[in-house]
């Protein structure tokens, strides 16, 4: 991957790569996982709760990454993952695993056959049909010209049982061109192998580099965008919408083109996202818009309106039916049932009543250089255009404000509030100006 970030813990659609094959297994019902890690112990802290991580001291093959969980090995069947194989589903490892409980033998593998088969081990069947071995070819000389020329290949996933697998891990040897522990070398010491091929190479596509986790990513978009429309909501452009695997939205909701929807974020039924919205964890309730905006870790909720270009920043809580609109930004803020908060404002560190409209261009400085105040605004409370409140600062329920007014103290309720100098108008200014200074006189 030419990158510092271990290969596996790319972001794949919301989660990282390694997360994918372990969703599949819980899916699959495995009542314990274990994740086999180098000795820089890379993955520690990154992986689901309950997943156990285990040390493979040296570099030595897929072998001997199994062999450093084998302490781990119980009594009933063991499924082996690759945690750069992503797109494996829990239906296809259930599928999997019936095929090795009906077939009575110590091992299934599972197979596949892609377009382009370089650099996967090919399948190598005996006569009734059954799976001898797999000859490897990463490396020139362990695979002989009629081997290559088999189009099935090994996807790398595995159903063991477990006692015949901890058996043949203490007779593997590092016999091939590469020197390694081969985990596939232990189908030759089991007694019955089947080869089971699923139908969709997609399943086991693996990742090598950038360009492939690009690839990958192109295909588990896809995927999400099936199971949502499938659900139910319309996606008018998948080609210009992305969607993490994270993400939950409602039936009849609608996202418009080149809208994303990142992280833990939560949608209600009947929304209209976008076109050209970004929701990083955020929650949005029933019957919300919200046009070209941009929202993160912020709430909003049933019948509220935000937008367009409104930026929702994180712990603000919009209430049912209230509005952010045009050019608005919202920060660390409460805004309660109704209330509207149209155009060109800041509301930054407030908690604002039910019903009140505060008018274009009002804003909270609510930061002095040194720590953060509140501004607390109550019901049905009307700002004029141009109006700062200086927290910390209170409004009182059905309180008013003039126009272009700083408001500095605590206004009752029922009250006006004007601050903001007299009118001052010099007469003939003009004139005397361009005398002063002629060559700037107009023409």
């Amino acid at each position: 991957m030419r990158s510092r970030t271990p290969k596996v813990l790319h972001d794949l659609c919301g989660r990282p790569m390694i997360a994918w094959p372990i969703a599949a297994a819980l899916g699959a019902g495995a009542q314990r996982i274990v994740v086999v890690d180098g000795p820089q112990r890379a993955l520690e802290g990154h992986l689901p709760e309950g997943v156990e991580l285990a040390v493979q001291p040296e570099p030595n093959g897929t072998g001997g990454a199994v062999q450093a969980a084998a302490d781990s090995l119980g009594d009933g069947p063991v499924l082996v993952l690759n945690g750069d194989v992503p797109l494996i589903t829990a239906e296809a490892l259930v599928q999997l695993l019936r095929v090795h409980d009906s077939s009575g033998a110590q091992a299934c593998m599972a197979t596949m056959e892609p377009e382009d088969a370089t650099g996967y081990g090919r399948v190598v069947r005996r006569d009734d049909g059954s799976a001898a071995r797999v000859a490897e070819t990463k490396v020139a000389g362990d695979a002989s010209e009629e081997e290559l020329a088999i189009r099935e290949v090994n996807g790398g996933v595995y159903v063991f049982d477990s006692r015949a697998l901890a058996d043949a891990l203490t007779r593997l040897t590092p016999d091939n061109a590469q020197g390694e522990l081969y985990l596939p070398s232990v189908l030759e010491l089991l007694e019955g192998v089947v080869a089971h091929k699923l139908g969709d190479p997609e399943l086991l596509g693996g990742i090598n580099d950038r360009a492939e986790l690009a690839q990958m990513r192109a295909l588990a978009q896809a995927r999400i965008h099936d199971e949502h429309m499938h659900a139910g909501v319309t996606v008018v452009d998948p080609a210009s919408t992305l969607i993490d695997v994270t993400v939950r939205i409602g039936a009849d909701t609608v996202v418009e083109p080149s809208s994303f929807l990142r992280g833990a974020t939560e949608i209600g039924e009947r929304c209209a996202v976008g076109p050209l919205t970004t929701l990083i964890d955020a929650r949005l309730g029933d019957e919300v818009s919200v046009p070209h905006s941009y929202l993160h870790r912020c709430e909003v909720r049933s019948g509220a309106t935000i937008g367009p270009f409104a930026y929702l920043r994180p712990g603000t809580l919009l209430r049912e039916g209230a509005k952010a609109g045009t050019f608005v930004e919202i920060k660390n803020s409460d805004i309660g049932e109704g209330t509207k908060v149209p155009h060109l404002s800041y509301v930054g560190d407030a908690d604002v009543g039910p019903a009140t409209n505060l008018g274009a261009a009002t804003i909270t400085a609510n930061y002095d250089g040194v720590a953060k105040h509140r501004t607390t605004i109550g019901a049905r409370v009307h700002t004029s255009v141009d109006t700062t409140f200086v927290a910390p600062v209170t409004v009182g329920d059905d309180a008013y404000t003039g126009a272009n007014s700083a408001i500095t103290d605590d206004v009752p309720p029922g009250a006006l509030a004007i601050a903001r100098p007299r009118q001052t108008t010099i007469e003939g200014y003009a004139e005397r100006r361009h005398a002063a200074r002629p060559e700037r006189a107009p023409s």
